[in-house]
């Protein structure tokens, strides 16, 4: 078994897609849009793996003020960036072009090299290294 998707609400699918084709290498499908429910959808795909994410908004999707990734459900999705200095590479690219690193490159008590960092939205996304 392995995970297929994840699935992220979102204001503003095209911001979104465009970070993460640009700093993840992902590749989009065409927007899906169903105008009866208000629902648009971009499925994102890594290059590697196969695996995906979707981007989705709705207009009755409501804005929760609470900080992402601090409340109950999922906290954060890690994206494996290759090697150690891949990920020193990608964290000075993000901060240079302005993105808040949530957490700073270190190596973790259970053996991670890791960042974090916070997508347009607010979304607190890992970047690892390869183990």
């Amino acid at each position: 078994m392995k995970i297929d998707h994840l699935a992220v609400w979102c204001d503003n699918l095209e911001c979104m897609k465009a970070f993460y084709m640009k700093y993840f290498g992902c590749t989009s499908n065409e927007l899906y849009h169903n105008p009866k429910k208000g629902y648009k959808s971009y499925f994102l795909t890594f290059a590697e793996g196969g695996t995906r994410i979707e981007l989705m908004t709705r207009t009755d999707i409501a804005d929760e003020p609470q900080r992402r990734g601090f409340v109950k459900g999922i906290a954060h999705f890690d994206i494996i960036a290759g090697t150690e200095a891949d990920v020193d590479a990608l964290c000075k690219r993000l901060e240079d072009d302005g993105y808040i690193i949530a957490s700073e490159l270190r190596h973790t008590g259970d053996g991670y090299y890791e960042f974090a960092v916070l997508d347009p939205e607010g979304n607190y996304v890992e970047i690892s290294a390869e183990s």
